[in-house]
């Protein structure tokens, strides 16, 4: 009786003073906001042209490179989601604005990557001169253009894919459009959206060499990262440093995995779509020491009732192009509005053909067309093997939480491993053995690329209801009748979306994988890609905007013809579902 009358005094005594996890949860909170801080004042020194011979390749430099080459990442995804909230909800709830929106996206991912940064670097350079936040944000902005498609691609598809029921129940609770976004379709669309940002921030890793040591004619930019880092090792053939970058690759990556994606995705299992409870829920260390932290709990429980105050706001939006019946409607207005898309195409057109007059004619027209010939046919044999061997694996990680949260890491650390890094294995073995690079040089294209259909798929798999699978088993559906009645339905949207944004990659890939260098030995496939990579290596802008305008068209034609058939298919029977 003594001992538990001590107890009930000290009690509220005790819960007063920080417990361990407390203490945790504060030094790990301050340890990021100091390496951020760190990594934001690197980013904002002097920049000289001297920069370019300062990356050293001992392994006790790739600390803070690994830092700088997170913080650009993080800041490019952090720009991919603004835009992909914005971008795709616009273009989900506008038929109008979506005939524009969802083909320049398609436009946006096929642009090679050195495409993007032949003619911004100029423009970040001078509004930023002196400093090194010019060549930083062209860096970012390449990573964003790595990043952003795909999540951009992910939203809009869950957005025109929401259940009718879930619909109607908006409807009944009369949710003004601010409060069906955030209380419907956001959560809704959360767990795809994730795995997307996962894919986003793995994919960034395979153009991050380009990001960061990219040559535009005659002048040379390398900012300190990892990536710059494997740029100079393999000028240098120093295959130590190669293995090094490696470790320190994997070591951030896992991270920024327990840091970040994992909580998220544990958070993100609370918006599946289900009646049943999941049976083997995901759990995240940081996640629950955050939650087991009173001091963290009693500092975020003000902004979280201040964000479910906003969230929750009656707020409306009366803009035409937003709503899904506009107050301007009829034959008259359409006309004007597809009469303003082609005089926009019309004048792309004419600002294009006289970029490229000067060089254009018939031989280098047939040479860029023949190019862009072998690279489609790579792409698409590429992607039919992809989904062959990533779909049934796909969704055997996403119907099985326990599993997916073991090859989450594994996932994310080859699809973040830049192909590269494989360059010398590949260059020695074609040059030994004599082998054509043509062939060989193929599979670098899918390497980073394949990864969009498997984290679809699994994202797909995830969010399948499980009373669904259950009832599934109920009626005894199994083998290849539950593959094509069940399963396949249910994660066709997801895999469309997979589809379209590996398919762009490949061609976005395709400018560092069809011409490669180890040393003084440099090895070329043909194909579009090599073809750009040429231009801009010898900085001849015109034929880097032929070579960007035909791989431009043959990604749209094929976008046109056959994933966006696909597309719809699988928006009319998920609704009609």
């Amino acid at each position: 009786m003594q001992e538990s009358a001590q107890t009930l005094i000290q009690a509220p005594w005790q819960r007063r003073l920080p417990s361990w996890r407390d203490l945790g949860a504060v030094v790990l909170i301050l340890a990021v906001l100091l390496a951020l801080a760190t990594a934001a004042h690197q980013m904002t020194l002097p920049w000289t042209s001297t920069n370019a011979r300062v990356i050293s390749l001992s392994p006790s430099a790739l600390p803070l490179y690994a830092l700088r080459t997170t913080a650009r990442m993080l800041i490019a995804l952090g720009v991919s989601l603004l835009f992909t909230l914005i971008y795709a909800t616009i273009a989900a709830k506008s038929r109008r604005a979506e005939m524009v929106m969802i083909p320049l996206l398609d436009v946006l991912q096929s642009v090679p990557i050195l495409g993007y940064l032949s003619f911004t670097v100029v423009f970040f350079i001078r509004l930023f001169p002196g400093s090194t936040l010019g060549p930083e944000c062209a860096a970012i902005f390449a990573i964003f253009t790595s990043q952003a498609w795909n999540m951009a691609f992910s939203f809009y598809q869950s957005l025109r894919t929401l259940p009718r029921d879930l619909e109607e129940a908006s409807s009944a609770f009369r949710f003004s459009a601010w409060q069906r976004f955030w209380r419907l379709e956001a959560p809704f669309a959360m767990p795809g959206l994730i795995w997307n940002m996962m894919m986003s921030m793995s994919g960034g890793w395979f153009f991050v060499v380009a990001a960061e040591a990219f040559t535009v004619g005659d002048v040379s930019y390398v900012l300190p990262g990892i990536g710059s880092y494997v740029a100079r090792a393999i000028e240098q053939q120093n295959l130590h440093a190669i293995v090094w970058a490696i470790v320190a690759m994997t070591l951030t990556i896992v991270i920024y995995d327990q840091l970040l994606f994992r909580p998220l995705v544990v958070w993100a299992e609370k918006f599946r779509a289900e009646q049943s409870a999941a049976a083997a829920p995901s759990s995240s260390p940081l996640l629950d020491l955050f939650r087991r932290s009173k001091l963290l709990r009693a500092a975020g429980s003000g902004v979280q009732r201040r964000l479910h105050a906003i969230t929750r706001a009656r707020l409306t939006v009366s803009i035409p192009l937003w709503n899904r019946r506009p107050r301007l409607r009829g034959p008259a207005v359409n006309a004007v509005w597809y009469a303003l898309i082609l005089c926009t195409l019309a004048g792309c057109v004419l600002l294009l053909a006289r970029f490229i007059g000067p060089i254009l004619s018939l031989t280098e027209l047939w040479r860029v067309m023949a190019a862009g010939a072998l690279t489609f046919l790579r792409v698409a044999v590429l992607i039919l093997l992809a989904t062959v061997i990533w779909v049934p694996i796909g969704v055997a990680v996403g119907i099985r939480p326990r599993l997916a949260q073991a090859v989450q890491p594994v996932a994310q650390f080859f699809a973040a491993f830049p192909a590269n890094l494989l360059f010398p294995v590949f260059v020695l073995m074609i040059v030994r053995l004599r082998l054509d690079p043509r062939l060989w040089l193929s599979p670098l294209m899918i390497l980073g690329t394949q990864w969009y259909i498997l984290f679809n798929v699994i994202a797909g798999a995830s969010a399948f209801p499980g009373d669904l699978r259950e009832a599934a088993g109920s009626f005894r559906i199994r083998g290849w009748r539950w593959w094509r009645q069940v399963m396949l339905p249910g994660i066709f949207p997801y895999f469309v979306t997979g589809a379209i944004t590996a398919s762009g990659g490949a061609w976005n890939a395709s400018i560092v994988a069809e011409s490669v260098s180890w040393g003084h030995t440099h090895l070329t496939a043909g194909g579009l890609g090599a073809y750009i990579a040429q231009m801009t290596e010898e900085g001849d802008y015109p034929r880097i905007a032929l070579g960007i305008a035909v791989m431009s068209m043959l990604v749209i034609a094929t976008n046109r013809m056959l994933w966006r058939p696909l597309y719809i298919f699988a928006e009319r029977r998920t609704r009609l579902d």
